[in-house]
């Protein structure tokens, strides 16, 4: 657990993978492992009677493909049964849109990196008090960075991850509001590129973001 929260520190850009083909899911990571991305999330599909298979799938074979080289997470992760199925498959960190108490319990029973979502001052705290190791502001991009830097004057111990918004251009703005790292969906794993097989041009945008932290 220790060795996955550093290495979250240490290489701070979360690439979120959602809606990508299993077919396709080993060579996206490939070429995002190429332009310097070490984190990868791989969401639940919510609306899908299938999503859970899926994703479960989709972690075992970046597990088996990648081994230590990658940290493999999962995302909208939203019930204590999706925790087990994700780490059963071998998810180190548990990504959730909201705070939710039991999933977090699961997420620590199990001895994966706990980042449940939160919004206000009250939220991060509570997450924080549960044991979350990080929390997952969300969404950061309409909050802006002034609203990171208001709620972090009083609670700067708690590492934060700003999600949703967050571009090659704001990317520095993140980090110096004093964001542990970010979580970035399609800006970084563009599913065009991904389908049409253009895995140089993924790894060019993942570059984007990587050579500036």
């Amino acid at each position: 657990m220790e060795h996955v929260i550093e290495r979250i520190k240490e290489h701070k850009i979360i690439a979120i993978v959602r809606g990508v083909a299993l077919d396709d899911i080993v060579p996206t990571a490939h070429a995002l492992m190429d332009g310097g991305i070490r984190l990868l999330e791989v969401t639940f599909n919510q609306s899908s009677s299938t999503g859970e298979q899926d994703t479960a799938e989709a972690i075992r074979r970046l597990c088996s493909a990648f081994g230590d080289d990658m940290i493999i997470g999962a995302g909208t992760v939203v019930s204590e049964r999706q925790v087990a199925v994700a780490v059963e498959a071998g998810a180190q960190y548990i990504i959730s849109p909201n705070t939710d108490a039991a999933v977090i319990r699961k997420t620590l029973e199990l001895g994966a990196v706990s980042i449940p979502g939160a919004l206000t001052p009250t939220e991060v705290l509570y997450a924080h008090n549960l044991g979350a190791h990080f929390v997952k502001l969300f969404p950061a991009g309409n909050l802006g960075t002034g609203y990171i830097k208001a709620i972090r004057a009083p609670i700067s111990h708690i590492p934060l991850l700003a999600v949703g918004g967050v571009n090659d251009k704001n990317l520095m703005d993140f980090s110096k509001a004093g964001v542990s790292g970010v979580g970035v969906g399609a800006n970084i794993v563009d599913n065009k590129l991904i389908k049409e097989k253009k895995f140089d041009e993924l790894t060019a945008l993942a570059r984007l973001y990587t050579s500036q932290l």
